[in-house]
């Protein structure tokens, strides 16, 4: 997700996410052009079940924590994602799938919570409704940031994603990175809220060249129409994209690593958690250390387009992304 965060936002990579936005809860039975036709609903709220707010230690829940124990006792966890492909979105049959929701039912399952419920919100509600407690955690591939460090409590990642374009074949206007785009006084597309529009405008894209999209498809449309000269989003998000216009004269450009103020930006995507819910979070990070170590991650991300070339690193832990 792009766009230059708006008063009030978290910047960071996937999304800035807000602290105040009321998510709603779709039925999952939803697809995803439903939920493009009532985004403009997402601030009413839907109330949640009395089972998702009850508890196995009342002293827990004044605290803000002991969601481990209810998801136990209850064999659920409510998951909130975004509606974005590859990382968390309902399939034509309504069905929540993608990289994070299917890598929570492994780890979820394996730590004896066989059912995971999905509730669908805007990027920029995601922080919002975990911490009113309208879901568990967030499922959505988030990039973490030092930002939203201060507000939530993040696994550590489960994929490293670096930065790329997509552009008309033969790359007309050589864009490779955002130094070039500004060179070439070209208009870059990127999605509301996320980094790409920050990391342009601190790269030297004029303001007035870049264009904010509320979504991928609807992104897609402006290249294909020529109001932009590219969009800039993940690789792996681009790749995405682009699967699903095969034919189309558009390839996306090879990764490449944002340096700002002598920094890389290289985004990193993770589950986030309550801070209250240190139990939570440490069994999940237990659970993920032991899918990386034995190999059994990849086979996990691998159908939603990630390689090996976007798993983290063993030194690529959330406090070292927390710092920035």
């Amino acid at each position: 997700m792009s766009g230059a965060a708006s008063a009030g936002a978290l910047p960071g990579g996937r999304g800035a996410a807000h602290p105040t936005p009321t998510p709603r809860e779709l039925p999952m039975t939803s697809s995803r052009r439903d939920f493009l036709r009532t985004a403009a609903m997402l601030g009413a709220a839907v109330p949640l079940t009395a089972a998702g707010c009850s508890t196995t230690d009342p002293q827990a829940e004044r605290r803000g924590g002991g969601t481990l124990a209810r998801a136990r006792q209850e064999g659920r966890i409510r998951v909130g994602f975004a509606n974005e492909a590859p990382y968390g979105f309902t399939d034509k049959d309504g069905k929540l799938t993608g990289e994070a929701p299917e890598l929570a039912r492994v780890v979820f399952k394996e730590l004896g919570i066989p059912t995971v419920e999905g509730v669908q919100v805007a990027f920029g509600g995601l922080i919002g409704g975990l911490q009113a407690k309208r879901f568990d955690v967030v499922s959505a591939g988030m990039f973490i940031t030092p930002e939203r460090c201060g507000a939530v409590a993040f696994s550590d990642p489960e994929y490293v994603a670096k930065s790329a374009f997509l552009v008309p074949k033969g790359n007309p206007k050589k864009i490779r990175k955002f130094e070039d785009a500004a060179r070439a006084n070209a208009r870059i597309g990127v999605l509301t809220g996320a980094v790409e529009g920050d990391y342009a405008a601190k790269l030297g894209v004029g303001k007035d060249n870049v264009k904010t999209f509320d979504s991928a498809p609807n992104a897609f449309e402006g290249l294909k129409a020529g109001r932009i000269d590219a969009i800039s989003l993940t690789r792996i998000s681009l790749a995405d994209l682009l699967s699903k216009h095969q034919g189309e004269p558009f390839e996306v450009t090879d990764p490449f690593t944002p340096v700002i103020d002598g920094k890389e930006r290289f985004g990193a995507g993770a589950f986030a958690f309550r801070k209250a819910d240190a139990d939570l979070l440490k069994a999940f990070n237990d659970k993920l250390t032991e899918l990386k170590t034995g190999k059994r991650l990849l086979p996990v991300l691998r159908p939603f387009g990630f390689t090996e070339a976007d798993l983290p690193g063993p030194d690529d832990t959330a406090a070292k992304f927390c710092q920035g």
